[in-house]
């Protein structure tokens, strides 16, 4: 564990000498934010000074290389200070995607399908490279954080394949600390990622290629299984893991993965940020760009760490939920769903109206620190 992660626990309770008071307890930095964002709704959160980092490449689809800067919609900041007007934000609105090396809105979509082929049996092989990495990213303005991640990126890549493919992920560790893969789904104890069993942890330098079928079809997800386990989750290594049906779904006219996850740090028991795809507030300086009436199907993984509970919630709309994908047919009609770290599920709505609608965790202290964004639906 890194020091930045290391925690101390309270032996119990403890007696000041007489005549002396005890010193009062700090407040921890999210308590600070969430409290000036009470005292001064709309007022930015975060102060420091945003800095360029010279040299940023952006990671939205996988792997490093140049990005232009998207041009900000109408709906962001208007030179105020206040990028979300009536919210809590930060002061010049969140950092630019090329800036912090994370763009939410290409994760949105970037389903990586991995280098295919045929076996003797007629089943399709899918392969793919992952690569341990650390790196820093600019998460709020002036707010950098040191992540360990897969291919560089925060998340990392969504895998996609269809049920009974066979998969082979070749991972190697260029990291600093030992690191496995664990996949959620159904494979043999070997490949599942777990240190003392089968390769177990992989060491820096190291490699291990895991292989296993494609099943069962759902919404699933991968992370690090190293110990200890929950800084190696929130320090960045997890991403999406979707299996389509042998015979398909209807399909969507738009497709895309939400992994919620949150940020800690000040070395504490806590986030101090939360999201979706990785940057606080992105959605908010840039919607996502849906048309009216079109069928829109969201893999929804939680993967936050340090907090037993994560929600998803919008504004002026329902969905249908299918519990980890597993299920052809929905369990419920709503607008708001809660997941535990690890639970996933699926999401199809259609937007019968054009306009501009929120979406955020209905947990108003997640919201406040970043956890928020607007759909945006033009006409058909």
């Amino acid at each position: 564990m890194s020091a930045a992660h290391t925690r101390t626990h309270d032996d119990g309770p403890h007696r000041a000498p007489a005549g002396l008071r005890p010193a009062p307890s700090l407040p921890s930095r999210r308590s600070m934010m969430l409290s000036g964002a009470a005292a001064l709704a709309g007022v930015p959160l975060v102060t420091a000074k945003q800095v360029p980092a010279e040299g940023d490449t952006h990671t939205g689809h996988g792997g490093p290389g140049p990005s232009p800067a998207p041009a900000p919609p109408a709906s962001a900041a208007n030179g105020t200070g206040i990028a979300h007007a009536g919210h809590a934000g930060f002061q010049g609105g969140s950092v630019p995607p090329e800036r912090a090396g994370i763009d939410p809105t290409a994760i949105l979509r970037d389903f990586d399908r991995g280098r295919t082929s045929s076996l003797p049996d007629g089943r399709t092989l899918r392969e793919w490279d992952l690569v341990a990495l650390d790196r820093e990213f600019e998460i709020a303005p002036g707010v950098t954080f040191a992540g360990w991640t897969y291919n560089g990126r925060i998340p990392g890549p969504t895998l996609w394949a269809r049920e009974g493919d066979l998969l082979r992920i070749h991972f190697t560790n260029a990291g600093s600390h030992p690191h496995t893969i664990h996949f959620h789904g159904i494979h043999r104890a070997e490949m599942d990622g777990t240190p003392g069993i089968g390769a177990g942890s992989i060491d820096p330098g190291r490699g291990f290629t895991y292989e296993f079928d494609a099943v069962p079809f759902g919404t699933h997800l991968y992370h690090c299984h190293q110990a200890p386990l929950a800084p190696h989750i929130a320090k960045g290594l997890y991403g999406g893991f979707i299996i389509e049906p042998r015979e398909g779904r209807p399909p969507a006219d738009d497709e895309m993965v939400m992994v919620m996850n949150g940020y800690n740090t000040d070395g504490g028991d806590d986030n101090e940020f939360y999201t979706v795809n990785g940057l606080p507030f992105h959605f908010m300086d840039f919607p996502v760009q849906v048309r009216q009436n079109a069928l829109v199907r969201i893999h929804l993984i939680n993967i936050l760490e340090y907090d037993p509970v994560n929600s998803f919630h919008i504004h002026g709309n329902f969905f249908h939920y299918y519990p980890t994908g597993t299920m052809l047919t929905p369990s419920e009609f709503t607008d708001t769903v809660s997941q535990v770290q690890g639970q996933r599920g699926m999401l199809e709505l259609r937007f019968p109206y054009p306009g501009k609608y929120m979406f955020h965790a209905h947990k108003t202290e997640f919201a406040e620190l970043g956890w928020m964004g607007f759909f945006e639906v033009s006409p058909a």
